[in-house]
């Protein structure tokens, strides 16, 4: 099945987009190699609001946001995950709305750090940020003229949510699928296995329409999260066959597997293949001296 992503996107700095019936898009001028063109925040309702993923604490969002919104009233903001990209301007936004702030918990390691070991994605982490109201998985949470389902959806991080908007079809979809790039897996924020699951679960699902943290919408969502499931897949194999023929560190499988990506992501790729590691040692298809680790020496099983 071939994966094929979708660049084309407009992010229409400094206004609200709508993408759908009572559904609005404003995108953050905090473009990266990482985020793509900047963090999407969506507004849903019509006369009373929720927004979702409030993005960066940046000024001139805040005041976008707020020019969106327009005067009415926010009677929730849900937040996907606690990556710097999405939920930091939250606290500042519910000071001007009064709008409880709602995701599955505060941010957390998919596992424990292990002795020695530093978290290199400790900076890109929001460790302040506190719910005040925790969501469990399949919670539905009503507004006016409009409902909003919990999905929890641990990989990319451990606390990802996604969020069904009920009776639409429609998924947002945070940053665990997006139609412009693979989501990053990164240990030990993010674990492999949690990843290849959530996407099962929704692969399940019947949404019509994903909304993502970054780009633009996902229109065939199972062909394409099929796409996804079989590009890890195959990276998977990637990373067998480098071991097979006298790989034996990570530095050496990044690059040979991504030697045409963009060197500024690198770093990302080791983690995205150290998380594939973990995932492949703990199924004793790989062995390793010791815990899987970055600077690790892998060989093969048996």
């Amino acid at each position: 099945m071939t994966l094929e992503f979708d660049t084309r996107f407009d992010p229409a700095y400094g206004q609200a987009v709508t993408v759908a019936a009572d559904i609005q898009r404003v995108t953050a001028r905090n473009a990266s190699p990482f985020t793509f063109h900047g963090t999407n925040s969506y507004l849903v309702g019509r006369d009373t609001l929720a927004v979702i993923d409030p993005g960066p604490d940046d000024d001139v969002h805040l005041e976008t946001l707020l020019t969106a919104i327009d005067g009415r009233p926010v009677c929730h903001i849900f937040v996907s995950h606690t990556h710097r990209d999405h939920s930091p301007l939250a606290a500042r936004l519910k000071e001007r709305t009064g709008a409880p702030v709602l995701a599955e918990g505060p941010h957390r390691p998919a596992r424990r750090l292990r002795i020695g070991e530093i978290n290199p994605l400790d900076a890109s982490a929001d460790l302040g940020f506190v719910p005040d109201i925790a969501l469990a998985d399949g919670s539905l949470t009503h507004g006016d003229g409009w409902a909003i389902r919990t999905v929890l959806t641990p990989g990319h991080t451990a606390n990802h949510a996604a969020f069904a908007l009920e009776g639409t079809g429609i998924l947002f979809s945070a940053d665990h699928v997006m139609a412009w790039a693979t989501s990053i897996v990164a240990p030990p924020d993010g674990a492999m296995a949690d990843y290849m699951k959530s996407l099962d679960r929704l692969i399940e699902r019947d949404d019509r329409l994903l909304l993502p943290g970054h780009g633009g919408p996902v229109t065939a969502p199972r062909s394409f999260m099929r796409g996804l499931k079989m590009h890890r897949k195959m990276r998977e194999q990637a990373i067998l066959e480098r071991i097979l023929s006298g790989d034996r560190t990570i530095k050496e499988m990044v690059a040979a597997i991504y030697r045409g990506t963009d060197q500024r992501l690198h770093g990302a790729a080791g983690l995205s293949v150290l998380a594939h590691l973990e995932d492949l040692v703990a199924r004793g298809l790989v062995a390793s001296e010791g815990d899987p680790a970055i600077d690790g020496i892998f060989r093969p099983a048996g």
